[in-house]
């Protein structure tokens, strides 16, 4: 197979009258152009260049294939200007995958934002809690929330925050139960969770300097979806786990009370994952910082928050935008009383 550059630089020989100024607008040694030029008529079998000592004068079989070079070299360079187009600004389709809760309350709210930064961005986003393969299924990034990365493979991890859950229930309940004043009084409420092996539903939780309790309650509901989970728990139905992402607002506005503020639960590393560093496309780069930007933490990393709905379509079009300062972990809306209320 030919070499292709040798056509462009045939077509530049052609264009600038000779060897000397098509070399040095070619940034090469003359000699070697002059090589090249002559390694290439072998190849072809052919003469394309008439030279004399004042000019050189194309052939006719040269005149032919100068019209294709140059066909061939313009194609060239409107295709790297098509690309350096390309890379110079966000555009083009981009395949993410995310878990269904993550989506409906931390990273959909924030999509209208980034789209109206990167309007020519065309966002593939499949909610669902698959784990997909990247490679098979052509996903340029995945959103994620595991306890761990070690099973990440090949893929690199950008880390977006912490997540971990908390011990929530409605005032109602509290109201007509009491407060729990430590782990084992827990025993005593009804609670809703994803699964009750054994029929119970179970809460393994941590406390400090590094104290553990498993809470066996009674299943007043059991739903296999977190977002069905917490209306249960807004309803009053019973005491649960919720992640704290999905339920800091919740907090803030007194619709739910965190108890037993001192331990929490399972924590997760919320993360995304993709190929490669070499090559990214600005589209995918741009996410991934548009993320990084307005996901809130606190200043132990934990995800405590998102930018608004209205404040992220109002700084939309603001680039580059500051990164949000960071808020304090989530408190409950009203101290908790339990000391004074005991378990009765």
């Amino acid at each position: 197979m030919h070499d292709l550059n040798d056509m462009r630089y045939f077509a530049e020989v052609v264009d600038h009258g000779g060897f000397a100024s098509a070399a040095r607008a070619l940034d090469l040694p003359t000699s070697r152009l002059s090589r090249r030029i002559a390694r290439l008529e072998t190849d072809l079998g052919v003469r394309l260049l008439h030279r004399s000592t004042r000019k050189l004068s194309l052939t006719a079989a040269g005149e032919q294939y100068y019209r294709h070079c140059t066909a061939v070299r313009d194609q060239a360079d409107q295709a790297h200007a098509e690309l350096d187009r390309i890379l110079a600004e966000p555009r083009g389709p981009l395949r993410v995958s995310c878990p269904v809760t993550l989506a409906q309350t931390t990273i959909g709210p924030l999509i209208p934002g980034y789209l109206a930064r990167h309007p020519k961005v065309r966002l593939d986003m499949q909610v669902s809690n698959r784990v997909v393969d990247l490679v098979e299924e052509g996903v340029d990034v995945a959103l994620r929330v595991r306890a761990t990365l070690d099973d990440s493979g090949s893929a690199i991890i950008k880390q977006l925050g912490l997540s971990h859950g908390l011990l929530v229930a409605s005032p109602d309940l509290l109201l007509r139960h009491g407060r729990p004043a430590q782990p084992a009084d827990l025993d005593r409420f009804d609670a809703v969770g994803l699964s009750a092996p054994g029929g119970k539903v179970r809460l393994r939780l941590f406390g400090p300097q590094n104290a553990r309790h498993e809470a066996a309650c009674r299943p007043a509901c059991v739903v296999d979806d977190l977002m069905t989970l917490r209306f249960a728990i807004l309803g009053g139905i019973g005491i649960g786990m919720l992640p704290d992402y999905m339920c800091h607002e919740d907090i803030e506005r007194g619709r739910l009370e965190r108890i037993l503020p001192a331990w929490s639960l399972a924590s997760g590393i919320v993360h995304a994952a993709y190929l490669s560093r070499r090559g990214m496309l600005p589209a995918l780069r741009s996410f991934l910082d548009y993320l990084g930007e307005t996901l809130v933490q606190n200043p132990s990393g934990d995800l405590v928050g998102v930018t608004p709905l209205h404040d992220a379509n109002a700084m939309a079009g603001a680039a580059p935008a500051k990164p949000r300062a960071a808020t304090p972990s989530p408190r409950p809306a009203r101290p908790d009383r339990a000391s004074g209320r005991g378990g009765k």
